[in-house]
């Protein structure tokens, strides 16, 4: 079982809390509601983050909202990750064009991240927004699974089969095909499903009682029932009309691997095959151009 370290937790819920409402600040009382904190426990962390710049309190109001330092953590994260600057004209122009929210994930070993977001966002980003986590486990993440070597894939299949309980070869099967349908034609489509619609409804209700535990417990229940739907589009007919999801494509960079994955959505309606086909064509050139920008490459026009 992974180590889990509870006053590290506080710390990382309150950040938590102010990446998800970047608009907002909050109290020390309303900060202890959401989070369920000791006020003592809660007011000691703060005042620690403040005084060290991750934090800042209005001198009137006494509310705490996110301070310079995580402004220079950020710059710092940028300067790492250089590849999502080069992504936002290339988003912004999609958005503009085509009328959907777009949204940029990167991955870790275990976790799937929401980076950023362009134009109009989904319920389950309303429900989260920025850092949204999920579990880095079939039948999620696919798109950068689909692209990476077969070590990588088998740890992401494996992971999926314990959180079942064990091996399920008619999992195993669907999700298999599902990744080779994937690299076969370069992106990935998700249909909506009532799992996403629960986990839409979790995160509401979670987002006015703020928890860590809480949030990773509805991302792994997520990624438990969605093994058990139709999630994966692996055919996609032209004349046929869908209920998508996402739209997901792969940004390559350092030794050809996915460093991150546009990801099409607020899709209000059904759409067709055809359209499906084309609003995946215009972000493959996206992100081509972004890929060519990142490897030192001229971009392809």
């Amino acid at each position: 079982m992974a180590l889990f370290s509870q006053p590290t937790a506080r710390a990382l819920a309150i950040l938590d809390l102010l990446m998800a409402n970047p608009h907002q600040a909050f109290g020390l009382t309303e900060m202890t509601r959401r989070l369920n904190l000791n006020k003592a426990t809660c007011h000691a962390i703060l005042t620690t983050m403040a005084n060290y710049g991750f934090l800042v309190q209005h001198p009137k109001t006494k509310a705490y909202r996110l301070g310079p330092s995580i402004i220079a953590a950020g710059n710092a994260a940028f300067a790492q990750f250089p590849v999502l600057e080069y992504a936002r004209p290339e988003l912004e122009a999609l958005q503009n064009d085509l009328g959907i929210g777009f949204a940029v994930t990167g991955r870790s070993k275990l976790h799937q991240v929401l980076l950023a977001l362009y134009g109009r966002a989904t319920p389950l980003i309303d429900s989260f927004q920025l850092g949204l986590r999920l579990p880095n486990t079939a039948p999620v993440a696919a798109c950068f699974t689909a692209f990476s070597d077969a070590k990588y894939l088998e740890e992401w299949l494996t992971r999926a089969h314990e959180s079942r309980g064990g091996y399920n070869e008619k999992l195993d099967q669907k999700l298999r095909v599902s990744l080779i349908a994937i690299r076969a034609r370069g992106y990935e489509v998700s249909l909506k499903t009532q799992t996403e619609a629960n986990l839409w409804a979790e995160l509401s209700r979670i987002h006015n009682s703020w928890s860590l535990l809480e949030l990773d417990e509805a991302a792994r229940q997520y990624q438990h029932d969605l093994c058990d739907e139709h999630y994966h589009l692996d055919r996609v007919e032209p004349k046929a009309r869908y209920e998508v999801s996402t739209i997901t494509v792969p940004v390559f960079a350092y030794k050809e691997l996915p460093v991150m994955c546009f990801v099409a959505g607020s899709f209000e309606k059904s759409i067709s095959g055809t359209q499906v086909e084309e609003i995946a064509a215009r972000m493959k050139e996206s992100a081509n151009r972004v890929t060519a920008i990142a490897s030192g490459r001229n971009p392809v026009n």
